[in-house]
C-alpha cells in the first residue's frame, strides 16, 4: 500500500485531492455553502424538463405539483442524510461503500453510478448545447463543444469552483426565475390550470417517483461536496442547508416545468430551451434567461464528471491497491467522461425527452437500494464508528468482498422490478396497481430492512469509535505523529496508542470492537 500524499496547501485555487481524507488543516467553509450549492444546481433546465415530464406523462397541473413536492421532501431526505456524512468523515461519498461491499466489492455499485453521471450529463449537455448556440449564434453542435470545454475546466479545478458556480447560479437563477414566474403569471391564467384537478393514483405516484428520484440520484456524490467541511460543523445543520436548497430549488424548476408543458403542450417536447426562453420575451430578458440555462446546466454537469472522477478513483485505487490517483490521472479521467458524454449528447439530441423520461425513472431501481444500505449502515449499524485507514486496505477490516451487502443490494435491485413502470419495462404488478410505479418505495424498504438484520450478525468489524489516519490526528493534537486523536479514537477503547506506520492507521485491541 502507498503512503498518503502529502497535504496540499489549504488555500490552493486548484484541488489536488481525490478519494485521500482531508486533513482539519484543509477544511473550511460553513453550511451556507451547501445550501447555495444545491439551490443553485438545481435551478436548471433539467429539473424543468424533470417537471414538465408529469403533465407530458399524463398529469394534470395540480396534483403533479402536491405529487412532486411530497416526492421531493421524502426523496430529500435520504438525499441530505448522505451530505451530512462528509464533515464527519472527510472523503467523498462513494468510497464510503466499501464498508458495506468491502474494498473490490463496491465496485459494483461505483460502475452504475458512472453510468448515472454519464447519462445525466448527455442529457444536460444537450439543453446547455442549445442555449450556447442560441447566445452565442453557433450550431448546437458547436455549443455542445464549447460546452464540453468549460465541464472539463471547471472540474480539473475542483472543489473551491464547483462552490463559486452554486454561489453564482444562486444569484442568476434567482432572477432568472423570478422574471418567468412574473411573466407566466401576467400573461396565462394559472389559476384555470388549477383548478383542472383529476385525480390519478397512477399519475399522483409518477410525479412523485419523478422528484424521488431527481432527489435519490444526487446521493451516491452529496458527501464529495460537505467533505472539506470542519469536523465540528454540526450535522444537523449540513443536513438541513444541504435538504432546504436541494428541495427549494428542484420544486421551483419543476413547479416552473409543470406550468410550462401544460401551456405549451407537444410544442415542449424537442423545444424545451426555446419554449422557455420564449415565455420570458425577447432581447436582454432572453439573453439572461440563455445565460442562467448554460450556467446551470455548468453547474450541474460539474457537479457530475468530479463524482465521476472520484468513481473512477474509489475503482482504480480499489483494484491497484493505492490511496489515490495522480493529477495526471484525474485529468485523464475527467477528459475521458466528457468525450463520452458529449458523444452521446451530439448523438441523441434530436430524441432528448423521450430517452431522458425512460433513464431518470430507470435509475431509482439502482440507487436506491444503495442509499437504503449506506444509510442504515452509517446511521444504525456503525452508528458513524469507521475505520477511515482500512477503507484502503483490501486485507483490512472490511475485507475485499462483503458478500452480505453484495447480496442485499442484489435483491434491492431484484425485488423492485415487478413494481417499476418505464417505456422500455413495466413490471408484471404495475397493471395491478392502477399503472403507479412504487418501486423506489419497495426499493428502499426492503433492502434498508434485510441489511440492517444481516449487518447485525457481524458487529465484531466495527470500531468503538471513529479511527482517522494518524497523520490528522498528529495535526490536530499537536503531538507526536505516533500519537492518536483523542477525538477520533476513544483512548478508553483502545489497547495502544502505538501507530501501524505501513497503514496510517492506530493499532488497536478486541476493546476496539463494537459493543453493540
Amino acid at each position: 500500500m502507498k503512503q498518503l500524499a502529502s497535504d496540499a496547501p489549504a488555500r490552493s485555487f486548484a484541488e489536488r485531492r481525490t478519494i485521500d481524507y482531508i486533513p482539519d488543516s484543509e477544511r473550511h467553509g460553513t453550511p451556507i455553502s451547501q445550501f447555495t450549492l444545491w439551490f443553485g444546481a438545481n435551478l436548471q433546465i433539467t429539473a424543468i424538463v424533470t417537471g414538465a415530464l408529469a403533465v407530458v406523462l399524463g398529469g394534470d397541473v395540480f396534483w403533479s405539483l402536491v405529487g412532486l413536492c411530497i416526492g421531493q421532501m421524502l426523496g430529500g431526505i435520504v438525499m441530505a442524510l448522505h451530505g451530512a456524512q462528509g464533515p464527519k468523515l472527510g472523503l467523498p461519498q462513494m468510497i464510503s461503500s466499501r464498508v458495506q461491499f468491502g474494498v473490490l466489492g463496491a465496485t459494483l455499485p461505483l460502475v452504475l453510478v458512472c453510468m448515472m453521471y454519464v447519462g445525466f450529463s448527455a442529457g444536460g449537455a444537450v439543453l446547455a448545447g442549445q442555449a450556447i448556440a442560441q447566445l452565442s449564434g453557433v450550431t448546437p453542435t458547436v455549443g455542445v463543444l464549447l460546452f464540453a470545454a468549460l465541464v472539463v475546466i471547471s472540474t480539473v479545478l475542483g472543489y473551491r469552483v464547483i462552490h463559486g458556480l452554486g454561489r453564482a447560479m444562486t444569484v442568476v437563477g434567482i432572477a432568472a426565475f423570478a422574471y418567468l414566474f412574473a411573466r407566466l403569471l401576467a400573461d396565462h391564467d394559472v389559476g384555470a390550470l388549477l383548478s383542472i384537478r383529476h385525480f390519478s393514483p397512477g399519475s399522483f405516484l409518477l410525479a412523485m417517483s419523478l422528484s424521488a428520484s431527481w432527489q435519490i440520484a444526487y446521493g451516491p456524490y452529496v458527501a464529495d461536496y460537505s467533505r472539506y467541511l470542519p469536523r465540528s460543523t454540526s450535522a444537523v445543520g449540513t443536513f438541513g442547508a444541504v435538504w432546504l436548497g436541494s428541495v427549494l430549488g428542484s420544486q421551483a424548476s419543476m413547479t416552473f416545468g409543470v406550468f410550462a408543458a401544460a401551456l405549451a403542450g407537444h410544442a415542449f417536447a424537442g423545444h424545451e430551451v426555446a419554449f422557455v426562453v420564449g415565455l420570458g420575451g425577447g432581447g436582454a430578458a432572453a439573453v439572461l434567461l440563455y445565460f442562467a440555462i448554460a450556467l446551470g446546466k455548468l453547474t450541474a454537469t460539474t457537479l457530475n464528471a468530479y463524482g465521476c472522477v472520484m468513481s473512477v478513483a474509489t475503482i482504480a485505487t480499489g483494484l491497484g491497491g493505492r490511496r489515490s490517483i495522480s493529477a495526471r490521472a484525474r485529468t485523464a479521467s475527467i477528459v475521458a467522461m466528457v468525450v463520452v458524454v458529449t458523444w452521446l449528447a451530439l448523438a441523441g439530441q434530436h430524441a432528448f425527452l423521450k430517452a431522458f423520461s425512460s433513464f431518470i425513472l430507470f435509475l431509482l431501481a439502482f440507487f436506491t437500494p444503495w442509499s437504503a444500505i449506506n444509510l442504515v449502515d452509517y446511521y444504525c449499524v456503525t452508528k458513524e464508528r469507521y475505520d477511515v485507514p482500512a477503507l484502503y486496505d483490501p486485507d483490512g477490516r472490511y475485507g475485499r468482498w462483503n458478500v452480505a451487502g453484495i447480496a442485499v443490494y442484489v435483491i434491492g435491485v431484484l425485488v423492485q422490478m415487478p413494481f417499476i413502470a418505464t417505456s422500455f419495462y413495466t413490471g408484471p404488478l404495475v397493471d395491478a396497481i392502477g399503472g403507479a410505479d412504487i418501486s423506489w418505495i419497495v426499493g428502499l424498504a426492503v433492502p434498508a430492512l434485510l441489511y440492517y438484520v444481516a449487518a447485525r450478525r457481524s458487529l465484531a468489524r466495527v470500531p468503538a469509535t471513529l479511527i482517522l489516519p494518524a497523520a490528522t490526528a498528529a495535526e490536530t493534537t499537536g503531538a507526536d505523529t505516533a500519537a492518536v486523536d483523542t477525538a477520533a479514537v476513544d483512548t478508553a477503547a483502545v489497547d495502544t496508542a502505538a501507530v501501524d506506520t505501513a497503514n496510517q492507521r492506530p493499532i488497536v485491541g478486541a476493546a476496539e470492537e463494537s459493543h453493540g
